[in-house]
C-alpha cells in the first residue's frame, strides 16, 4: 500500500499549481468585489482564501507524513494528513458561519452591485477552480487529507457558479437581493460537507473502529482457525488512509510452541488483511492466564 515516489512528487506538484491559482484568484476577487459592492463576490474570495490555506496546509501535511520514524516518534508523521483535513474541515464550517452572518446583514440593506465584473470574476474563478478539481480528483478518492483541499475547491467552483448565475440576475433582473440569498445557500452547503469530513476525520483522530469494520465478524473469523480459542482486548484504528491496525490478545487452547504461534499468526494475518483490509497485526498471545476475556475491555 501507499504512493511511489513519482506518485507522491505528482501529487505535491499538483497542489503547488491549485495554490498558485487559488493566490491568484483571491486577489482578483477582493478587489472585484470591493469594487462591484458584491458581497457574494467577496464570500467567494473569502472561500476561496481558505482554499488557499487548506491547500498549504494539504501540501505540508503531506511532505510531513513522509518523513521517516525516529526513537522519539515512532510512527513518524502518518498522522498529519489527517490532522491537516480535521483542520481544512473546521476552516470550512468556520467560514461558512461568517457567510451567514454577513448574508443576513446584507440582505437586510440590500446595495446596488456593478453586476458584469461579478459576472467575468465568477467565470474566471469557474474554470480555474476547476482545473484544480480535476488535478486532485484521482488523490481525493484514497487520501482524506487531499479529499478536504478537493472539498474545498469543489464548493468554491460550486460557488463561483452560483456567483455567475446572481450576476446575471442582477444584470437582467435588478435582484441585488438575490447577492445575499446566494451567500446564504452556498454558507449552507459549505457546513454539510465541511461538518460531514471533521466527523470523518474526528473519528480516525480518536482511533474510533472504521465504519465499515464490524469487530464481532472479525473475532469470529479468527476463532475459526485451528488451535485458537478467544480474541479479545481487541482494538482497531486507522492510522492513516493506507494503515489499518488491529492489536489484541489471543487465548489458545493449548500450550503451542513459539513456531507454531508464528504459522497460525500468518494465518490470522492473511485472513485480516483479505476479508477486512487490515494490514498491520499486533496478537498479544496467552495460554490459561486470568484476565478479562471480553472482547472490549478498557485497558
Amino acid at each position: 500500500m501507499g504512493y511511489n515516489h513519482s506518485h507522491l512528487n505528482k501529487k505535491d506538484k499538483n497542489l503547488i499549481i491549485s495554490i498558485l491559482l487559488n493566490i491568484l484568484i483571491t486577489a482578483a476577487q477582493i478587489v472585484g468585489g470591493l469594487v462591484s459592492g458584491s458581497l457574494a463576490l467577496l464570500s467567494d474570495a473569502l472561500h476561496n482564501f481558505s482554499d488557499v490555506i487548506a491547500l498549504i496546509v494539504s501540501y505540508f501535511a503531506s511532505k510531513l507524513s513522509r518523513r521517516k520514524a525516529s526513537f522519539h516518534r515512532t510512527f513518524g508523521y502518518k498522522r498529519a494528513e489527517i490532522l491537516a483535513a480535521f483542520i481544512n474541515a473546521s476552516t470550512l464550517v468556520i467560514v461558512a458561519i461568517l457567510l451567514i452572518i454577513e448574508a443576513y446583514k446584507r440582505f437586510q440593506n440590500p446595495e446596488p452591485i456593478e453586476s458584469s465584473l461579478v459576472i467575468w470574476l465568477a467565470l474566471i474563478a469557474i474554470f480555474a477552480n476547476g482545473f484544480s478539481v480535476l488535478l486532485l480528483k484521482k488523490d481525493a478518492q484514497n487520501n482524506l487529507n487531499i479529499r478536504s483541499a478537493y472539498i474545498h475547491l469543489l464548493t468554491d467552483m460550486m460557488a463561483s457558479v452560483a456567483v455567475f448565475i446572481g450576476g446575471l440576475l442582477m444584470t437582467f433582473y435588478q435582484w441585488f437581493w438575490v447577492d445575499s440569498i446566494l451567500t446564504f445557500l452556498i454558507a449552507l452547503y459549505l457546513i454539510w460537507v465541511g461538518f460531514d469530513l471533521l466527523i470523518k476525520s474526528s473519528k480516525m483522530l480518536m482511533l474510533f473502529t472504521p465504519d465499515h469494520i464490524d469487530i464481532k465478524d472479525v473475532v469470529r473469523a479468527v476463532h475459526k482457525i485451528p488451535k485458537v480459542n478467544r480474541l479479545h482486548h481487541v482494538h482497531i484504528w486507522g492510522l492513516n488512509d493506507d494503515e489499518l491496525h488491529l492489536e489484541a490478545h489471543l487465548e489458545f487452547k493449548e500450550d503451542i510452541s513459539l513456531s507454531e504461534f508464528d504459522k497460525i499468526l500468518h494465518a490470522i494475518e492473511t485472513v485480516l488483511h483479505d476479508q477486512f483490509e487490515i494490514n498491520h497485526v499486533n496478537i498479544q498471545p496467552e495460554f490459561n492466564k486470568e484476565d478479562p476475556k471480553e472482547i472490549i475491555v478498557q485497558d
